[in-house]
C-alpha cells in the first residue's frame, strides 16, 4: 500500500512506473481491476477537472466512488475517529483540502492509501500528468530547461518537487517579493525565457497582478525560448493576465492535449498505490 501525499515521498522509478501503468490503461489492460472496491472522496464544489476525472476514473476501472464536500472533514468529529470507520468500508480515500496537514494525519490513522487531489501547497496529480504528457512528446522531458511563471504558490512548489524527484532544471519568473526558496529566479519574463523548452504558469489573483506585470507569457516572449518550446498553463488561466491570448492561441500552447491524461493518470496513481 502507498500514499501520494508529496511527489518527493516518491523516486524516479517510482514516477516512471506509473507512467508505464497510464500506458496500459489506454490500453484497457487494467480494465475492471477496481471492481468490487470503494473510493471515498473528498472534494470542494469548485473542483472541475481532478474531481471529474478521478470518479470517472475508478468507475471505468469498474470502482465506486462517494462523494464529500470536503468542508466534511473539517467538522467537530476528530479525524482519527472518522479514518476508524472510513478503515471498516473505503479501499481508498482522495482528498482535496487546503491543508496538507489533514491529508497527512488521515494518512496516519488510514490503513487504505490516501491520495492528494490538491492543497495549499501542492498538486501532485496535475504536475504527474503534464510530467506524463511532455513525455509523449520530448524526447527525454527531464534533460529540458523548465521555467514557471508565477507565485509562491501549489503549482509553482509542485513543480519544485517534481524537479526533485525528476533532477531537471527549474527557474522561475515572477514579480520581486514572490520567489521559490531554493530556485533561481528572474524579474522579466524576456530574459527568463532565454534557454528555456517548458514554460509553466500559474493564475494570479487580482491583487498582485500589478506585480507581475513583467512576467507575463506572451507571443513574442516565447519566440525567445529554444526552438520547439511549448507552453503549458495550468488551468484556469487567464487570457490577459498572466498569457497574452495570442500566445493561448498559437501553436507553442499545449494546455488542451495535455490535460486529456489526466484521467489516465490518475487512474494509474490509483492503481499504483493500490497494488
Amino acid at each position: 500500500m502507498k500514499n501520494l501525499i508529496r511527489l518527493t515521498d516518491y523516486h524516479a522509478k517510482d514516477i516512471y512506473d506509473i507512467f508505464n501503468i497510464a500506458d496500459e490503461v489506454v490500453l484497457e489492460n487494467y480494465k475492471d481491476i477496481l471492481k468490487g472496491k470503494s473510493f471515498v472522496l473528498f472534494f470542494p464544489n469548485s473542483s472541475i477537472r481532478t474531481r471529474v476525472t478521478f470518479e470517472k476514473g475508478i468507475y471505468l476501472l469498474g470502482g465506486q466512488p462517494i462523494l464529500f464536500p470536503t468542508e466534511t472533514l473539517d467538522k467537530k468529529e476528530d479525524l482519527k475517529d472518522v479514518c476508524g470507520y472510513l478503515n471498516n468500508w473505503a479501499d481508498m480515500v482522495i482528498v482535496r483540502h487546503k491543508d496538507i496537514n489533514i491529508i497527512e494525519k488521515m494518512s496516519q490513522y488510514l490503513s487504505v492509501p490516501i491520495i492528494n487531489a490538491m492543497t495549499d501547497i501542492n498538486h501532485p496529480c496535475e504536475v504527474l500528468t503534464d510530467m506524463y504528457a511532455l513525455s509523449k512528446i520530448r524526447k527525454n522531458f527531464v534533460n529540458d530547461k523548465f521555467l514557471f511563471c508565477g507565485s509562491n504558490g501549489n503549482i509553482g512548489l509542485a513543480w519544485k518537487e517534481a524537479a526533485t524527484v525528476m533532477g531537471f532544471s527549474l527557474e522561475q519568473c515572477c514579480g520581486k517579493g514572490y520567489e521559490i526558496e531554493g530556485l533561481v529566479s528572474h524579474n522579466n519574463i524576456y530574459k527568463a525565457i532565454i534557454g528555456k523548452d517548458i514554460v509553466c504558469t500559474d493564475s494570479l489573483s487580482a491583487a498582485i497582478l500589478n506585480d507581475f506585470k513583467e512576467c507575463v507569457v506572451t507571443l513574442d516572449a516565447m519566440k525567445k525560448a529554444n526552438k520547439g518550446a511549448v507552453l503549458n498553463p495550468c488551468p484556469p488561466f487567464y487570457r490577459g493576465e498572466e498569457v497574452s491570448a495570442d500566445v493561448i492561441d498559437s501553436d507553442y500552447f499545449v494546455g488542451y492535449k495535455f490535460k486529456r491524461h489526466l484521467l489516465n493518470v490518475q487512474q494509474a496513481v490509483m492503481v499504483y498505490c493500490l497494488t
